[in-house]
């Protein structure tokens, strides 16, 4: 069998080659069948290219090429399995959507979006490749949140049971970078199965121990979503961290291998590479008001600043803002209440009008202001600094929970779709 593994991996390696050949040629064949669609000799070895490319960059000692090749297939294949059901589902991703992503991604790493594409273009990298990469991860992401993301809840009771028995104050300010490496196990799975993979897991831990090296080990055996990455979760506090791995993890100190952690999907090897961190929760909240004219057919854009200068004028001459607020303004609740917002957070009110009422004075009105509601003027009556910890924390808890619940459905529904879809592995020696 290994013979004929090194000679099917022979094959794939040549046309690795041939990335670096333009002008060789090859008959592109089949590698596998997913539902209705395929996948090609020169996309698996594309992937294998990029993912090996990766590896020697972070240095990272490759494994054997029959294990490098059926991970990424069956990466290749999970995304496949993606795209079809979100091509029925109806999910979209549109120009504006995409650009803005590429936009935010550029920023990330500290350029402007041209900047950015150069820099791609530099590393020897297709732009126009690396913006489909996005635009898929995006349609996925949507796909995962339509399918799963909708289903998850969290309420106010399990916030307040969370807080209360889970994690203490002190813990939420540590972060922990973990390793991880999973060795599934079939739903229904026998009791011989289990033995024989819980003993797997036993030896993975046992030579982790004995200083193999884990990132090598996960992309070796793991079955995890991040094996080839190196099996790397990246910083977490507790309360993002699957339930089951939070005890473990408490109790371990940096370099640990802790002992295997069983779930319904297999069994989990958990190493504490680092862990540090506390977090602030100082806000500036603002006290603001405003007098809101939307635009209709009878109102354009030019009537309605035409308006709130008017009554600009009218409050510097003396007339009472509220009073005017109750008398003009379209937005009829806080009109109500002489225009008022009360405190607001940051990140609370959209984009410009927040940003206008972060360049005001205390007591100064503003301009007319567009947002997506109409025209507004703003007035900010105060400014305090505040330790908003609590609800910060309760905030943080209940993001933290979701993508708790989130992450656990994904890996199950990820092996569903996998275990129910068909399948047909062409490559003789990634199917044995």
């Amino acid at each position: 069998m290994r013979k004929r593994i090194t000679q099917s991996i022979a094959i794939l390696a040549l046309i690795i080659a041939s990335f670096q050949l333009p002008a060789v040629e090859y008959l592109d064949g089949i590698v596998a069948v997913v539902e209705d669609d395929i996948i090609l000799e020169s996309e698996l070895a594309e992937e294998v290219a990029g993912v090996a490319s990766k590896l020697k960059a972070n240095n990272v000692q490759m494994p054997p090429d029959h294990i490098l090749y059926k991970q990424v297939l069956e990466r290749l294949i999970i995304g496949k399995l993606q795209s079809q059901l979100a091509e029925k589902a109806g999910v979209k991703v549109t120009d504006e959507m995409l650009e803005s992503s590429m936009s935010g991604i550029a920023r990330q790493n500290g350029m402007d979006l041209a900047s950015f594409k150069q820099e791609i273009q530099e590393q020897g990298m297709s732009y126009a490749t690396f913006k489909e990469s996005v635009r898929k991860e995006i349609v996925i992401n949507q796909l995962r949140n339509h399918e799963i993301g909708s289903r998850v809840k969290v309420s106010e009771q399990e916030i307040d049971h969370y807080m209360e028995t889970e994690i203490s104050s002190a813990d939420r300010r540590v972060k922990y970078f973990l390793g991880h490496i999973l060795i599934s196990v079939p739903e229904g799975a026998s009791a011989t199965t289990i033995q024989t993979e819980e003993a797997e897991a036993l030896s993975v831990v046992k030579q982790l121990r004995e200083g193999a090296d884990f990132k090598q080990m996960a992309i070796s055996v793991s079955d995890g979503t991040n094996a080839l990455q190196g099996g790397e979760l990246g910083w977490r506090t507790l309360s993002q961290l699957p339930t089951l791995f939070v005890d473990v993890v408490k109790t371990m100190s940096k370099g640990d291998i802790a002992d295997p952690v069983r779930s319904p999907g297999g069994v989990h090897i958990l190493k504490l590479i680092d862990s540090t961190g506390v977090v602030s929760y100082m806000v500036t909240e603002t006290q603001v008001r405003h007098i809101l004219i939307k635009t209709n057919e009878l109102i354009n854009d030019e009537d309605a600043q035409k308006r709130l200068l008017a009554i600009s004028g009218r409050i510097a001459d003396g007339d009472d803002f509220a009073a005017l607020a109750k008398a003009n303004s379209d937005d009829t609740g806080p009109a109500l209440n002489g225009g008022e917002l009360g405190w607001v957070t940051p990140g609370l009110l959209v984009p410009p009008f927040e940003k206008a009422m972060s360049e005001l004075e205390i007591n100064e009105i503003s301009e007319p202001v567009q947002t997506q509601f109409g025209w507004h003027i703003i007035q900010v009556l105060g400014r305090r600094t505040k330790d908003n910890k609590e609800q910060q924390e309760r905030n943080q808890v209940r993001d933290e929970i979701r993508k708790r619940k989130i992450e656990e459905e994904t890996e199950l529904w990820l092996r569903r779709l996998r275990d129910e879809a068909y399948v047909d592995i062409r490559l003789e020696a990634l199917n044995e």
